[in-house]
C-alpha cells in the first residue's frame, strides 16, 4: 500500500527529518512564495547550526528572519541580503557566515544540483569577490568561473495547488525560485494552499512533478507585503 504524502500540520510534515547542522533550501523571492508555515515549524523544532540556501532571508519578523532571530542559522547562501537588519548585524559581528551568490547563478546552482550536474562554468562574477578561490577556465576567448551545483538535505517550497501524488502548480510570480528548490533537496516538503484530486491537474499545468516531492501540507497563507508603497493624497 502506498504511503500518503499528505500530512496534517507543518510540524508533522517535518517530523523525523529535521536535525541540527542540516542544509535547507527554501523557496521564495522576498516574501513572495515563501513556505511561511513550514519556516515557523522549522523554528519551533529547535534545530540549530542550519545552512540555509535561499534568495534572501526574509525580513526581521517574517520568513527566514524568524530563524535569524533565534540564532538557528549558521550560514546563508543568498543573492540578496538588503532587507534584514538582524542579518546585517549578525554578519558584521561574525556570528553568521555568508556565501554570496549572484541571483541567476544561485538559481542555476540549484537547478544543476537537482539535475545531477556537479558544476558549471559561467562568466557571471568573474573579476569580483564571488569568484575568489574558484577554478577559472577560458571559453571562446572569455574567462569563466566554476560554480558548484547545490544539493541540500531538505527543501521547503510553497505551491498554489497539489494533488496527492505531489504534483505542484505555482501561482504567478510565486513560482520564482520554488521549482529549482523543489528539485535540489534530498527530501522536499511542499506547503500548498489547495489539495485537489488525482487527475484534477492537467499534466501540461504541472510545474513540479510529484517524483520530486515527498511530503505535502495544506496551510492558510499569510499574504504579507514586503514594502508597502502608496500614492500621495
Amino acid at each position: 500500500m502506498a504511503v500518503s504524502k499528505v500530512y496534517d500540520s507543518p510540524a508533522n510534515a517535518l517530523a523525523g527529518i529535521v536535525q541540527d547542522g542540516m542544509s535547507v533550501a527554501v523557496g521564495g523571492f522576498g516574501l513572495c512564495g515563501i513556505p511561511e508555515q513550514l519556516i515557523m515549524a522549522l523554528r519551533d523544532s529547535g534545530a540549530r547550526e542550519l545552512t540555509c540556501v535561499s534568495n534572501n532571508a526574509g525580513v526581521d519578523d517574517w520568513g527566514l528572519g524568524l530563524l535569524l532571530q533565534t540564532r538557528q542559522i549558521r550560514k546563508m547562501v543568498s543573492s540578496y541580503v538588503g532587507e534584514n537588519a538582524e542579518f546585517e548585524r549578525q554578519y558584521m559581528s561574525g556570528e553568521l557566515q555568508l556565501e554570496f551568490t549572484p541571483q541567476g547563478t544561485l538559481a542555476e546552482r540549484m537547478r544543476a544540483g537537482g539535475a545531477g550536474i556537479a558544476g558549471f562554468y559561467t562568466k557571471t562574477g568573474v573579476g569580483t569577490v564571488v569568484a575568489e578561490g574558484k577554478p577559472h577556465m577560458e571559453f571562446d576567448g572569455a574567462e569563466h568561473v566554476l560554480e558548484r551545483g547545490i544539493r541540500t538535505d531538505l527543501s521547503l517550497v510553497k505551491a498554489w495547488k497539489a494533488d496527492p501524488a505531489g504534483n505542484l502548480v505555482y501561482r504567478k510570480t510565486a513560482r520564482n525560485f520554488n521549482p529549482m528548490v523543489a528539485t535540489c533537496g534530498a527530501i522536499t516538503i511542499a506547503e500548498v494552499e489547495e489539495l485537489v484530486g488525482l487527475g484534477d491537474i492537467d499534466p501540461d499545468d504541472v510545474d513540479t512533478p510529484g517524483i520530486f516531492v515527498q511530503r505535502i501540507v495544506v496551510t492558510v497563507s499569510v499574504k504579507r507585503i514586503e514594502q508597502r508603497t502608496v500614492s500621495g493624497a
